[in-house]
């Protein structure tokens, strides 16, 4: 097994003789993952090997490396893309080099060796930090490590002790050597087999990106036409549906085999998907249409579960010129499915079997016949709303804010409806607050998990919740349009208890209110 050294792998990026194909995912690493591998690299523990295949043959489709858009490669150099390791390798280059700037955000790339950390075997000694945090004095920026200049700069005020002790650091990357395994061949079969085993060595790469692979055509390249479809999804806010391949690919599997199991994958036929793509299209944007005019769903990321897309685009596909016409009772079943699925968690565990099932019932439900879509099993106590804090990134708070939707809350302040297709669009911490303020919660000793629960918040604006201030609900009342109060309660699903400043009492008639609501999602009439 060969290897490369960091400055090799920067000059090979920059030079766009490094590569990333477009069948590979994006980068998806955070911060805290990207100083871990930092750490592992200093301390010399083995973090896997990189797979890269090198060809004389430009791919028509590509994928930029993270936040960084590559060069054209020299045309008389072979091309090396990345089959496996390119979280690793976009790491590494964004952390060290400094010859490209990037076109998204890249701040996981400010890594800092921390000086005040001790030696330890187990805890990491390097941080990415917002710059805000950074202490000079104790924060090293190892992205100068690759920088003449800018090493020389960060270390003009050390004294020989510390500036032997960066050096000693600096030292250890300079001379690190990432392993790399090479796949040279201009023989595509050969490379999708090498997926497939890589596969079965259980690393990152999947059977749908073999899938992806295998499709590649003259005419027809998979991946470029997921980034079409993508754009034509960013007006009404989806595009992130036509950037997850892995989510489109499975949509295409259920479509073209009504199977998304990892051996129905395998055999799909490249034709065959081409020839079914325009109904997998159609069938995906009704689906979209579907969840926006009855969940309130404005982006792919107010989805619990993306997995739900599956069994709907299946619902919805049609050729060209074809429309499915969707009826009451069926309209029913989907809305009590969605519900259900989302409250059961159904797509946490098992997720290829229980999309199978309901692929099969939906196709069921589309053809008239007796389905058992809607029968899964779902329940919903207090516990739901009282036992999770609200974080915007859960399963539990995406379910939770949808339902809030569903109620189209007011302001606080104005009473005026809020425009829920923007803030769900933007779908940031900013938009929902606490009903009983933080501060005034934290001033009774409420325990924090208890102020955070998801039965404490409601859709509310930074500048509304600035105006109510942190005092009592009592207080805040005078500065609510008085004759709103009971509509914006109403819609908020809050009762009027809120104003009693008795938080124990005013959670569980809330809860009360917002399990009754959650059964009614799940059981339409």
């Amino acid at each position: 097994m060969s290897g490369l050294s960091i400055r090799e792998i920067i000059s090979r990026v920059t030079s766009g003789r490094l590569r990333i194909p477009a069948f590979q995912r994006g980068f998806v690493w955070d911060a805290e993952r990207v100083a871990f591998l930092m750490d592992s690299i200093y301390k010399d523990y083995p973090f896997g090997a990189v797979i890269l295949w090198r060809t004389r043959d430009q791919l028509k489709s590509e994928r930029q490396l993270g936040p960084f858009e590559l060069s054209e490669p020299d045309p008389d150099l072979p091309i090396d893309y990345v089959l496996d390791g390119q979280q690793r390798l976009t790491s590494i280059f964004g952390v060290f080099q400094s010859d490209i700037n990037p076109i998204e955000d890249a701040s996981w790339t400010r890594v800092y060796f921390d000086l005040g950390a001790e030696s330890d075997l187990q805890e990491s000694q390097f941080l990415c930090l917002p710059e805000d945090k950074v202490d000079v004095g104790r924060h090293f920026p190892i992205s100068s490590f690759f920088n003449v200049s800018g090493y020389r700069n960060a270390t003009k005020n050390f004294d020989d002790a510390l500036a032997d002790r960066i050096g000693a650091v600096q030292a250890v990357f300079q001379q690190a050597s990432i392993p790399v395994q090479l796949v040279e061949t201009d023989d595509r079969a050969k490379v999708a087999i090498v997926f497939e085993r890589v596969n079965r060595m259980g690393m990152d790469l999947d059977i749908l990106q073999l899938l992806s692979a295998w499709t590649w055509s003259e005419d027809f390249d998979l991946q470029e036409k997921f980034g079409d479809f993508a754009e034509d999804l960013r007006p009404f806010g989806f595009h992130g549906v036509g950037e997850d391949s892995n989510l489109l690919l499975r949509c295409c599997a259920a479509i073209v085999a009504g199977d998304v199991s990892p051996g129905s994958l395998v055999e799909l036929n490249g034709g065959e998907v081409r020839d079914r793509f325009p109904s997998m299209v159609n069938g995906i944007k009704g689906a979209i249409d579907f969840l926006q005019s009855n969940i309130g769903v404005a982006t792919l990321v107010n989805l619990p579960y993306p997995a739900l897309l599956v069994p709907l685009s299946v619902f919805f596909a049609a050729p060209d010129g074809k429309e499915v016409k969707v009826t009451a009772a069926q309209r029913r079943v989907l809305i009590s499915w969605f519900w259900r699925s989302c409250f059961s968690r159904r797509f946490s565990a098992a997720v290829v079997r229980n999309m199978n099932r309901d692929i099969e019932e939906v196709l069921k439900l589309r053809r008239g016949e007796a389905s058992a879509l809607d029968s899964v099993s779902a329940d919903v106590d207090g516990g739901y709303f009282t036992d999770q804090t609200f974080n915007i990134g859960t399963v539990h708070t995406k379910v939770f804010v949808l339902l809030l939707a569903q109620g189209n809350p007011r302001s606080f302040v104005s009473g005026s409806p809020i425009g829920l297709r923007k803030v769900l669009q933007a779908y940031n911490r900013n938009e929902f607050h606490h009903l009983y303020p933080q501060k005034y919660l934290k001033d009774q000793d409420v325990p924090a998990y208890e102020i955070g629960m998801l039965a404490n918040f409601v859709f509310m604006s930074s500048s509304d919740n600035k105006t109510l201030g942190g005092v009592a609900p009592s207080l805040y009342r005078a500065r609510m349009d008085e004759s709103l109060v009971p509509n914006i309660l109403e819609q908020a699903f809050c009762p009027s208890s809120l104003f009693d400043d008795s938080y124990e009492s005013f959670v569980e008639q809330r809860v009360e209110i917002l399990v009754d609501f959650a059964h009614k999602l799940m059981n339409p009439s």
